[in-house]
C-alpha cells in the first residue's frame, strides 16, 4: 500500500521476491493491469532457484572525494532493489562515481527506494529530477512513470526526465537510459544489466557497444530472473558477465584506474 512504502523495501531487503502496488481506486482497468502484472511475476517466480534472493549485509560509510572519473548506468527490474543495493555496497570502497539507475518500479515507490539507499551507504541517493547536474558520489534513481536520460550541456552533464510515449513499454526504460549514456559518453559509457524480466536494456546495450563503451551483465548464477541479463548477453554486446557480488568491487577497481 502507498501508505507503507518503506515496508516494501524492508521486505525486499529481507528476501521478498517482488511486490505489486495496491490499485489506487480499484477500477476494472486497474484490476486488469494488476491481474496481468501478478501473473507475469508469478511466472517469473517459477524460475527462481533457492538462494538467489539477495539479502544485503549493510554498507560501509566512507567519505566522498575527488572528481567524476566514472558514470555507471544500471538497469534492473524484478529482484532489482536488493541487487542495486548490493552493487552500491560493493562500490562503497570507491564512492566517487556517479550512478544512474533505471529500476522498473511504480511511480509512488521510487522516492522511497532512493531514501532507503541514501541511509545505508556513502553515496548521496536521490530520485532524479529534471535538470539535476550530475555529480560525483551521487546516485540518481529514475522516477517511476518517467524516463531517465543523460544530456550534455557543454560545461556539465544534466539529467532529463521525460514522460513516456505511447510506444514505450517501460517507464522508466533501461534502453532509453543506456542509449543516452552511449550518445553522451561514447567510449567512456558503462552500462550494467541486473536481474529482471523481459528484454529491456538489450537494445541499449547494442548502442553502448556501438559507441565503444562497455556493457556488463549479472550472471545467471546469481540473477533472481535472468531475462534482462540473458537478453543483453544474447546480443553479443556484453563484455563481462559477473556474479552480483563481483560487480560492485569490479566497478570500484575500474573507477580507481580511470581516476
Amino acid at each position: 500500500a502507498y501508505a507503507h512504502r518503506s515496508d516494501v523495501f524492508k521486505a525486499l531487503e529481507l528476501g521478498a521476491f517482488d511486490f505489486i502496488a495496491k490499485p489506487a481506486r480499484g477500477t476494472p482497468e486497474e484490476l486488469e493491469g494488476l491481474r496481468v502484472e501478478l501473473l507475469d511475476k508469478v511466472r517469473a517466480a517459477l524460475h527462481v532457484r533457492p538462494g538467489q534472493r539477495h539479502v544485503s549485509p549493510g554498507a560501509r560509510a566512507l567519505a566522498v572525494a575527488g572528481e567524476l572519473p566514472l558514470v555507471v548506468a544500471i538497469g534492473a527490474s524484478t529482484g532489482g532493489p536488493p541487487a542495486v543495493q548490493r552493487v552500491l555496497e560493493g562500490l562503497a570502497a570507491e564512492p566517487t562515481p556517479c550512478v544512474l539507475v533505471s529500476q522498473h518500479m511504480p511511480a509512488q515507490f521510487t522516492r522511497a527506494f532512493a531514501d532507503r539507499l541514501d541511509r545505508i551507504g556513502p553515496f548521496t541517493v536521490t530520485e532524479a529530477s529534471e535538470g539535476d547536474v550530475v555529480q560525483p558520489g551521487h546516485v540518481y534513481i529514475a522516477p517511476g512513470g518517467r524516463h531517465l536520460v543523460l544530456v550534455d550541456r557543454g560545461t556539465r552533464l544534466e539529467l532529463h526526465t521525460p514522460p513516456p510515449t505511447p510506444l514505450d513499454k517501460y517507464a522508466p526504460s533501461v534502453d532509453r537510459l543506456f542509449t543516452s549514456v552511449a550518445q553522451v559518453l561514447g567510449a567512456r559509457a558503462l552500462a550494467v544489466v541486473l536481474t529482471g524480466m523481459g528484454a529491456d536494456g538489450a537494445q541499449g546495450a547494442r548502442e553502448v557497444q556501438r559507441a565503444g563503451g562497455e556493457v556488463w551483465a549479472e550472471s545467471e548464477e546469481t540473477a533472481v530472473v535472468y531475462g534482462m541479463p540473458g537478453e543483453a548477453v544474447a546480443t553479443g554486446a556484453v563484455k563481462r558477465v559477473l556474479r552480483l557480488g563481483e560487480i560492485g568491487p569490479a566497478l570500484a577497481s575500474l573507477a580507481r584506474r580511470r581516476r
